[in-house]
């Protein structure tokens, strides 16, 4: 079965603040820097084990975000979460700062190299796997110079090849053709771990990918594969019944796991994913350790996701620590892996979190009021930020702090954004000893209610131009007079435009408001006719910021017309609705 579309997870660093880490002492240099380690999988079929030097091994790990070079500062906090063993994406000239600081600290790295179209659907650039020889000879060629390079640095626990594009490759084929690529994919992994077994016979190679089903391709194309590798995220509870099922001979580690991802949720009312809770997110992370280690003998351990500090859409979602700040899942992680948490300081914790008085839509540019439970173990005192984000509108994946006031008893006042469409509204509950809970709401934010008559509902409009295709076009004039904030009209992308409404009779209006989708106007002038030749002008803005544009303004004509004459960004005009009250 072919899993749902996913959101393609950032894994860019940010920088952050210090973090407050109880350092272990590190290795002398000299002893950190010594020979590689020589790393196997031992045992037999259900009773395997990672051995290095010998010695049993299971992964205590994290999905590395910040920058290699970043490694010396984050990397102690890590080893006193008791973690061992941090994995990355790629491998080149820059990771050898985060090999260095990882075997200083005792940890080592599940060293990644990309394939595309890696990170699920949604990424990644295309490739014909059944052809395109020159791009398979180039990775041939690469990654086995990069495994020459590091193969015999103490921080390195094995390779891995390709992230998650066993799934990817059903954004670019489909059918038939589907099947011969990940075919033909899995069966290129191969190829490529056999190389790197001829560099590098001292540790194992696996291939990460994002659903327990690759594993049938991998079985049937990739024999040469020491161990298999998952993204299971919410599902890793499955993983051990989907193996005993598909009859493998391999075990495996998990990847990636922890909480639940936009695409294993419900929808909530505003119909966008419903995100987990701080607390459900901290528990996602014990109970996936509890399923890893459940599969005794075949799971070989984890690198959850994610330590990174990135304070964005996904940094709030997943990270443990975004912006340097520790949440209630960090410690979770830390206490699964049998860190010291005895002298912790933990998280304020948000038990509610509404929208007051939202009876499923807030008026744009109005008022808007949350309430907020939240409680510190430590008897903290608890100050808060509010933040929002229009992820779902327009993919912009970054946050925006809100003044706000503070009525008292965890009410805060802010000002709804002044854009149509479903927000997401943060509120961190902080500690001042750098720990933080994060909630967060979806809002509806709708334009503000006008009294009277819409005279331009469903009247003829023409414009200046429009675009006749591509993406959700066509959108000619019409759509802006349809009463549905989901249609639009899009003009050429050049100035002046122009888009007018015939009222049918000369009439009497007050008020004009305008919904701009994000191309909007910058400068623009309203303008009344008789004749639909000659023009008055009744209201001249000079700036325009988009969202919601609401006009007093005292005109007569048959025609009204909005002619804009610069534009706010480098698109054409886009207007959702254009409405024309008496």
């Amino acid at each position: 079965m072919r899993p749902p579309p996913r959101t393609r997870r950032l894994v860019a660093p940010l920088t952050a603040g210090a973090l407050a880490a109880c350092a272990l002492t590190a290795l002398p240099a000299a002893q950190a820097h010594a020979a590689g380690s020589v790393v196997k999988v031992t045992g037999g079929q259900g009773a395997w084990q990672l051995t290095v030097d010998g010695q049993p091994y299971r992964i205590k790990g994290l999905t590395w975000g910040p920058s290699p070079a970043d490694a010396d500062r984050y990397l102690a906090d890590l080893r006193s979460m008791g973690v061992n063993t941090i994995r990355t994406w790629g491998t080149d000239a820059t990771s050898k700062p985060l090999f260095d600081s990882a075997a200083a600290h005792g940890i080592k790295v599940i060293a990644g190299f990309w394939l595309q179209p890696g990170g699920g659907p949604g990424s990644g650039g295309c490739v014909d796997y059944v052809t395109d020889t020159a791009y398979k000879n180039r990775v041939l060629d690469e990654f086995p110079t990069w495994v020459r390079t590091y193969k015999d640095h103490p921080g390195v626990l094995m390779w891995d090849v390709g992230n998650e594009s066993v799934l990817g490759l059903q954004n670019c084929y489909s059918g038939t053709e589907l099947e011969r690529q990940r075919d033909a994919y899995t069966t290129f992994v191969n190829d490529v771990t056999k190389k790197i077994h001829a560099v590098d016979p001292n540790h194992p190679v696996t291939s990460t990918d994002a659903w327990a089903g690759a594993w049938p391709y991998f079985k049937k194309n990739a024999p040469d594969l020491d161990l298999y590798a998952v993204n299971a995220y919410n599902a890793v509870c499955g993983l051990k019944s989907a193996w005993e099922q598909g009859g493998y001979s391999k075990p495996y580690i998990v990847t990636e796991t922890g909480p639940a991802g936009e695409w294993e949720v419900p929808d909530d009312a505003n119909g966008v994913p419903l995100e987990p809770s701080d607390r459900a997110k901290a528990d996602g992370y014990t109970r996936a350790w509890g399923c890893v280690t459940g599969h005794q003998g075949v799971a070989l351990g984890a690198t959850m996701f994610h330590y990174g500090t990135e304070y964005d859409f996904g940094g709030i979602w997943f990270n443990l620590l975004p912006a340097g700040e520790k949440r209630l899942s960090y410690y979770a992680v830390k206490r699964a892996y049998g860190g010291d948490t005895t002298h912790d300081n933990t998280p304020p914790v948000i038990t509610d979190l509404t929208v007051e008085g939202d009876a499923g839509a807030v008026p744009a540019g109005r008022d808007l009021t949350l309430s907020v439970r939240a409680a510190d173990p430590d008897g903290d005192p608890v100050g808060y930020e509010v933040l929002d984000s229009s992820a779902y509108i327009d993919q912009n994946r970054n946050l925006t702090s809100l003044p706000f006031t503070d009525l008292g008893g965890g009410r805060l006042k802010v000002t709804a954004p002044d854009r149509p469409g479903v927000w997401k509204v943060y509120v961190k509950a902080k500690d001042g000893h750098g720990n933080v809970g994060v909630e967060t709401r979806s809002v509806r934010v709708v334009p503000p209610p006008v009294n009277g008559t819409d005279l331009a509902l469903g009247k003829p409009a023409t414009a200046s131009s429009y675009q006749p295709g591509y993406g959700d076009c066509p959108c000619p004039a019409a759509n802006a007079v349809d009463g549905d904030p989901g249609t639009r009209w899009a003009s050429d992308w050049s100035d002046p435009q122009w888009i007018r409404v015939d009222l049918g009779t000369r009439t009497a209006f007050r008020h004009v408001q305008l919904l701009w989708e994000a191309s909007y106007a910058k400068a623009y002038t309203v303008q009344t006719s008789d004749d639909g030749q000659t023009w008055g002008t009744v209201r001249t803005v000079t700036d325009g910021n988009g969202g919601v544009d609401d006009l007093d303004v005292s005109g007569t004509g048959r025609y009204v017309r909005i002619n804009a004459t610069a534009r706010g960004t480098g698109w054409g005009y886009s207007l959702y609705e254009f409405g024309v009250y008496g």
